[in-house]
This record gives C-alpha cells, sequence and structure tokens, in this order.
C-alpha cells in the first residue's frame, strides 16, 4: 500500500509540473500574441498600465492554478499593502525563477527591470515590452528608465542579488537598487521571500521534477530612505538580508557556500 501511495503521488508529481509549465506557456504565448498589435496601436499612456494590469492578472491565474492543484502553498498576502503606496523600489532576495511572477501577480502598477533575453523571448518579449519592463543590458539607459518610471509614480520590481541565489542566504547586492533610489529619491522596500524547494533556483532544470507540495511564503522586510551614497547603502543593505534571512528554511544544498566572506559591492 505504501509503495502503491508513493508510485501515485510520484506520477501527481509529474502531472504538475508539466500541467504548470504548459499553463504558464499557454498564458504568456496568448497574452505575448495579443500584445503586439496592442503595442503598434494604443498610446503609451494606455498601453503600458493595461500591459502591466493583464501581467499582473495572468500571473495571478497561474499561481491560483498550482494552488488549486495542491503543487504549491503561497502566502503572498504581505504585498498587498504595498498596492496603493507611492513610488518605491520593491527589492526582494531570488530564491527561483518564480519570485518575479509571485510579486508581479499581487502589484499591477510595478515596472521591471528584465534580463534582456527575457524581453527578447517568444513568450513574455512582447507582454513585456507593452507593459514597458525595462532591459538591463544598456546600464546608463536602464538607470535613467528606472529613475523615470519612479517619478511618474510607479512601483519598480529590482532584484539586488542581480541573478538567482547560489550563496546562503543571499548572494552579493549590486550597487544598482542603490544608484536608482539615490537618483529618484524614493526609499527601498525590502521583501523578503522563503520557500522549502530548490524547485528552479540557480542550476535546477527545467524539466526536472520536484517534491511536491512547495511553500512559498512572502513578507515585507525593512524600508530604507532614500541613500545618500550607493557604496555603502548595499553594503547595509546586503547586511540586513544576511540577518534578515539566516534562520529561513534552508532550500540551497548544503554545500552552498555561506555568506561570511566580506561584503563586496559591484555596481553591475
Amino acid at each position: 500500500m505504501g509503495l502503491l501511495k508513493s508510485v501515485l503521488h510520484r506520477l501527481y508529481e509529474y502531472f504538475a509540473l508539466w500541467f504548470g509549465l504548459a499553463l504558464l506557456g499557454a498564458i504568456s504565448l496568448t497574452w505575448s500574441t495579443l500584445s503586439v498589435p496592442l503595442y503598434h496601436v494604443l498610446p503609451r499612456r494606455w498601453a503600458t498600465p493595461l500591459g502591466r494590469w493583464a501581467i499582473a492578472s495572468g500571473f495571478r491565474i497561474y499561481l491560483g492554478a498550482l494552488s488549486a492543484i495542491g503543487a504549491c502553498r503561497f502566502d503572498l498576502s504581505a504585498l498587498d499593502a504595498l498596492r496603493d503606496e507611492g513610488p518605491l523600489i520593491i527589492a526582494p532576495n531570488h530564491p527561483c525563477l518564480l519570485d518575479a511572477l509571485m510579486v508581479l501577480s499581487r502589484l499591477p502598477r510595478m515596472a521591471c527591470i528584465m534580463k534582456a533575453d527575457i524581453v527578447d523571448n517568444v513568450f513574455l518579449g512582447a507582454g513585456a515590452r507593452l507593459a514597458g519592463y525595462i532591459r538591463n543590458d544598456a546600464q546608463l539607459s536602464m538607470i535613467r528608465q528606472a529613475v523615470a518610471e519612479l517619478q511618474n509614480g510607479s512601483h519598480l520590481l529590482l532584484f539586488p542579488e542581480g541573478t538567482r541565489t547560489r550563496r546562503w542566504p543571499v548572494n552579493p547586492c549590486t550597487g544598482t537598487t542603490g544608484l536608482i533610489a539615490a537618483r529618484a529619491r524614493v526609499p527601498v522596500q525590502t521583501v523578503l521571500i522563503e520557500t522549502d524547494s530548490a524547485y528552479l533556483s540557480k542550476g535546477w532544470p527545467l524539466f526536472r521534477r520536484p517534491a511536491m507540495p512547495i511553500t512559498y511564503r512572502v513578507r515585507l522586510g525593512r524600508r530604507f530612505e532614500p541613500p545618500e551614497k550607493a557604496g555603502p547603502f548595499t553594503e547595509e543593505l546586503e547586511r540586513y538580508f544576511v540577518d534578515a534571512l539566516r534562520e529561513a528554511p534552508h532550500f540551497l544544498l548544503p554545500d552552498a557556500p555561506p555568506a561570511s566572506e566580506p561584503v563586496r559591492p559591484r555596481l553591475t
């Protein structure tokens, strides 16, 4: 009986994995196809809020479906407190590929700095361009666009680690968050994402089956006032993440390096 139960659960996990990937692909490709004509027809003052609302709605449907089939458990309600706030840099840690989806699903006024290859992706690119998301491949242009978004009242999603976590509990932080916050004169709201699974973490193959259900919990961290200098701010931000997440569920492999080395802030 125990063996049969184990086999059935494993089959369920494969079903949930493929269902989730297929659903995300279908939602993304459908909206990307619709976004192409809308991008060329609508004025920017209409296109951008529509694009951001649609992305938030699509990701919320996707995460809701994962919850409904029991693949994941999401506790994202803490983000709702930020929905009606003024301009903020939303700065989460970055354990996995689902992080941006979780944050964007709750905050429909969000601009986002994205990797250039994602903006060029057939599934996500057209929707990202309609929403006015910012490419990260030209730093000066990226910073100018990010500052402009904040000065226009948007929230900005920016991961201080720059890439998914591979050092426990966070990677060294880049200086980009401090540079943008200093130039735009807006606060930085940290967001702490906790999970009990390495699913879609750095190096996890897309089609590798995880143990399910997976738990994701988001809580609001410290809010930093606009910094005067990016360097000291980056050091303080990294120390805060290390202290705040040190006791979180340890999703990385046991041989992942700890954040015990001296902080060396980077600009990119």
